[in-house]
């Protein structure tokens, strides 16, 4: 269906330019009181909608055709997306679970700040049938519905992209995927990789890479890292980070690789020194920072976070988080958010638990109904929209 509103540039958050709003609207408001108009000053109504949610603002595109022009403004979203992003009380983010049917969200905030029984909400879902969730940048979710299929999707926006791989991957392989933004070219991309096992280490990998600024999939050379144990990309600092096979329970040689999206270049970095003990380690994002979540006998974790990008020596191990009962090892990766009072919000698979770094504490948020799902990580509110500009639309 076509849309009749303009298209939302997706331009990272950090590189938006300042708004001019000499040229935005003014308006008016009248006091019968005074019996006189009142004339808002368009950098006050500028700062009033920034704050607002995406639903109030779709709603208010329909006030006039400047509000459609302004709230549609590529620097407007590129503002808004930054204001939502860097809110400290995570007001415009949510977890994600995804389910057999559906999908299920949690307000960060609520799990962090709030003393009262928190409850999913369940998202207006695009698709029916499989899907896995490969990742959220700026609003937009990655979602892959099928061995060749996928979606680019703002619940926010109720809008939707169907892009479907160039190349049709053969039965009988394992599938790798990572969506991440290209800051240097304003472009989102996706990453997916597939290879057989030979035997031993050996396997054919292939690599292909989506932009959505092009609309179209190319093929990648230069990948040499054998087996792969994480199946998806941790974007940090521009490029997708994956694990190599060596990183199983009692093995210290798996590497970190990684493809730069800017130059879709792949590279490789060094983990942390752990010292002797049996491990299981899953990467992470905390902050800006690349982690590594390492778990001991399933009793007591390690993180450690690389606080200069690429620096191996820059890693430093800052938590150690015991557990009150033993953990799965099931291999998602933990996500992590840190609240403004210094304490981490840590989901493993569905289950919650708040570390206290001071006291060394575990406390566990209140949950009106627990699910038997992995988190698949946190979403933010945002006008990010997943088209090109004249493209016709798919819509909810």
């Amino acid at each position: 269906m076509e849309s009749k509103v303009d298209e939302a540039s997706d331009r990272r958050a950090q590189h938006s330019k300042p708004m001019n709003h000499s040229q935005l609207p003014s308006s008016s408001i009248q006091d019968s009181s005074f019996n006189r108009v009142l004339i808002l000053p368009p950098e006050l109504i500028t700062e009033i909608l920034l704050r607002l949610p995406v639903k109030s603002l779709l709603k208010f595109r329909c006030v006039s055709k400047s509000w459609l022009s302004l709230i549609s403004s590529p620097e407007f979203v590129n503002t808004h997306l930054s204001t939502c992003v860097n809110n400290t009380e995570y007001t415009h983010h949510r977890l994600m679970l995804g389910l057999d049917k559906g999908l299920k969200v949690y307000s960060v905030r609520s799990l962090l700040y709030e003393d009262e029984s928190v409850e999913a909400t369940h998202l207006d879902f695009p698709t029916k049938g499989y899907f896995s969730i490969v990742g959220s940048v700026n609003g937009l979710i990655c979602l892959r519905t099928g061995p060749n299929n996928m979606l680019l999707w703002n619940p926010s926006m109720r809008k939707l992209k169907n892009c479907t791989a160039f190349i049709a991957a053969p039965k009988g392989v394992f599938y790798l995927w990572g969506f991440g933004y290209d800051e240097v070219h304003d472009d989102y991309k996706v990453v997916r990789m597939f290879y057989a096992i030979n035997g031993g280490n050996s396997c054919d990998v292939k690599v292909e890479i989506y932009s959505l600024k092009s609309d179209s999939w190319k093929g990648i050379d230069g990948f040499q890292y054998g087996k792969i144990h994480s199946c998806l990309g941790k974007l940090v600092n521009g490029k997708l980070h994956w694990i190599t096979s060596g990183a199983h329970p009692g093995s210290n040689d798996g590497d970190i690789i990684f493809i730069d999206l800017a130059d879709e270049k792949w590279g490789m970095l060094e983990q942390p020194c752990h010292g002797e003990n049996e491990f299981y380690f899953n990467l992470g994002v905390l902050g800006s920072y690349l982690s590594v979540f390492r778990t001991y006998q399933s009793t007591w974790a390690d993180v450690w976070v690389m606080k200069e990008y690429g620096v191996k020596e820059s890693w430093a191990k800052i938590y150690t988080i015991k557990f009150d009962e033993d953990i799965p090892k099931h291999g998602r990766s933990p996500l992590f958010c840190k609240s403004n009072k210094g304490e981490i919000l840590l989901a493993l698979g569905s289950r919650f638990m708040i570390y206290n770094p001071k006291a060394n504490s575990l406390r566990y948020p209140k949950i009106s109904k627990s699910y038997f799902s992995f988190s698949d990580g946190i979403c933010v509110e945002s006008l990010v929209c997943p088209f090109l500009q004249n493209e016709p639309r798919m819509q909810q």
